[in-house]
């Protein structure tokens, strides 16, 4: 897939309000919870990975998710809402300029794990996985945190 894959550190946590929809790789539900609406909309979903998988250097991109942990969304205006995060901190950090599809974003997924397996960086059990309007398109962003080795 060519991936740019950068590590980033996130100086501040970006909140979101839970929301119900289902994850777009199908874990926990029917696909398409990626497709946002428009400028200033942002999703974001937290899945929990697979133990074997994600300390694999050769994951099976299949297996790699295990269930998804939570979807969020842009800010609503109702008080009351559970307010979820992109916690700061070190990530590994790959974008698309596009809506990837379920196995376009495997591959992705499976790139960055790669490549910090090969900086021999602690990758955690967690990736999330952040859709967002930009510049006239859609933006797909994976995170995925880690602690140096």
């Amino acid at each position: 897939m060519g991936t740019e894959i950068f590590n980033l550190y996130l100086v501040s946590p970006l909140f979101y309000c839970q929301f119900d929809e289902s994850g777009p790789l199908g874990f926990g539900g029917a696909a398409g919870g990626g497709t946002i609406t428009g400028p200033g909309e942002e999703k974001l979903f937290c899945y929990e990975l697979d133990e074997a998988q994600y300390r694999s250097i050769e994951p099976d991109g299949e297996k790699l998710i295990k269930k998804l942990v939570f979807g969020g969304k842009t800010a609503g205006s109702a008080s009351g809402e559970k307010i979820l995060e992109l916690p700061g901190g070190k990530y590994l950090f790959a974008q698309k300029r596009e809506n990837l599809s379920r196995e376009e974003t495997l591959a992705m997924a499976v790139e960055v794990q790669q490549e910090g397996l090969w900086q021999r960086l602690e990758i955690g059990n967690r990736l999330y996985l952040r859709y967002l309007f930009e510049d006239g398109r859609m933006v797909t962003q994976i995170y995925r945190p880690y602690s140096n080795s």
